[in-house]
């Protein structure tokens, strides 16, 4: 079962027609006028056969401060490695319109879509705000539909209608260069709905399933749900690993979500774009000063923040990719 979907805002299609790029003699850029409806997105796609390349082309172009906003009108120079602005257009004037050929148009953003079901790794102990104490004719599993008990009664707040998040505590996550126990992986199970209440207990019903539920899962306040994360470059070099994934294989590809080393005090947050690489290392014999180029594996996205780690989704795979990956904000030149 999915887990996670993602949705893709792209605004316009660039409509005007220019010079391969590599039709251009060696040096020489092409030539691009911005049309409205285009995304650093859409001319990274163009240019570079390669829409997931566009974080490199922001933070190659300082005059680019925010990569969600070019403007028509504006001309680039596009190299095999970087763009560069020509001349931005004029800021429009309070009270007049600006010439169509330079109207300010903002771009959407790329955005991903998550559903609140990606789970985390907790960094410290979890108690949650309740059980499931007892299934409904005591059966082992149960799902979508099913009636369950939990220890959440009047007497702690709780009320009929409320609806709360299932998570399963799952085994410790030990980080494989330091050795050391990072936290336990949390994984979504479903959500319930509370339907009849006594002061220190109450019924309810599994309002969605995920995976199997059973008696002893943990009971966390519902998140909203859907949340769209706009896509942004890190404002920091940032380099980590992948610890564990979700669904608990070594290997994982595009689609996936897997759990990082990184998080809020090392300066990662909602949105930034990440790089899976991986270093070539010479024979035996070889080894020594020489540093040999990383390898591009693929992109990922952070879709989940913690204090030391972060959840993140897989969005393209150009090889196998395993645990312990290494991850990094800055891609090899």
């Amino acid at each position: 079962m999915k887990m996670l979907t993602m949705a893709i805002c792209i605004s316009g299609v660039i409509a005007t027609t220019a010079p391969q790029l590599f039709a251009q003699p060696a040096g020489e850029p092409t030539l691009y006028v911005v049309q409205k409806g285009d995304t650093l997105w859409d001319i990274s796609e163009r240019f570079f056969k390669d829409p997931f390349f566009w974080p490199n082309l922001w933070s190659k172009n300082p005059a680019i401060g925010n990569p969600h906003f070019i403007y028509p009108g504006q001309k680039l120079r596009i190299f095999p490695d970087r763009i560069e602005i020509v001349a931005p257009p004029p800021l429009p004037v309070a009270g007049i319109t600006p010439p169509s050929s330079v109207l300010v148009q903002p771009m959407r953003e790329k955005s991903f879509t998550v559903r609140g079901s990606d789970g985390f790794i907790a960094e410290h102990e979890l108690t949650g705000v309740g059980r499931i104490v007892a299934t409904n004719h005591d059966r082992v599993i149960v799902g979508t539909g099913d009636t369950v008990y939990t220890d959440l009664g009047g007497a702690y707040g709780a009320r009929k209608g409320d609806r709360f998040s299932i998570f399963s505590i799952q085994e410790a996550v030990t980080h494989p260069l330091r050795h050391v126990t990072v936290g336990h992986k949390i994984v979504p199970l479903g959500t319930l709905e509370l339907t009849e209440l006594t002061p220190t207990g109450s019924r309810a019903t599994i309002t969605e399933s995920y995976r199997e539920i059973g008696s002893g899962a943990l009971l966390l306040p519902r998140s909203d749900g859907r949340l769209e994360i706009p896509l942004k470059s890190s404002g920091r070099s940032l380099s980590g690993i992948i610890l564990e994934s979700f669904t608990g294989n070594r290997a994982v590809g595009a689609g996936d979500l897997v759990y990082l080393d990184l998080g809020a005090e090392q300066g990662v947050s909602l949105g930034n774009m990440l790089y899976v690489v991986r270093q070539p290392l010479p024979e035996k014999e070889y080894r020594g000063a020489t540093v040999l180029p990383q390898e591009i594996l693929g992109a990922l996205v952070i879709v989940r923040v913690g204090r030391d780690t972060s959840t993140a989704l897989l969005v393209k795979t150009v090889e196998a990719i395993e645990l312990g990956e290494m991850v990094v904000s800055v891609p090899p030149q």
